[in-house]
């Protein structure tokens, strides 16, 4: 067993904070948007879908995911994923353990 990780695997611990009504079963349909967090405490939009220029800045285009879907996500260790529903505005946002930051203290980065 490798007690070694890597930034590139999903995170195997995570923070969950359902709002509204959760993943409502209906075949609801979700729109997933995903952010980085920085080390610094500033997040991000991330993968960004920005032309190649000097100064671009495009958001990424939006991503719909079915319940099914929603629930075998994992975010990255500095990862914020947010899935809102199209219809009742529900959802959940997953928090990798670095992202959430219960465990690092961010002041010393500052």
């Amino acid at each position: 067993m490798s007690t070694t990780t890597s930034a590139r695997t999903p995170a195997s611990t995570f923070l969950t904070h359902f709002f509204g009504g959760g993943l409502i079963d209906k075949g609801e349909c979700y729109v997933v948007e995903r952010f980085r967090a920085l080390a610094n405490g500033d997040i991000h939009h991330w993968p960004t879908d920005a032309p190649a220029g000097k100064n671009a800045r495009t958001r990424p285009a939006p991503e719909v995911a079915s319940v099914d879907e929603v629930r075998e996500l994992r975010p990255a260790y500095n990862e914020i994923i947010v899935c809102t529903g199209l219809g009742t505005r529900t959802g959940v946002q997953m928090y990798g353990w670095a992202a959430c930051g219960l465990w690092g203290d961010r002041t010393k980065w500052r």
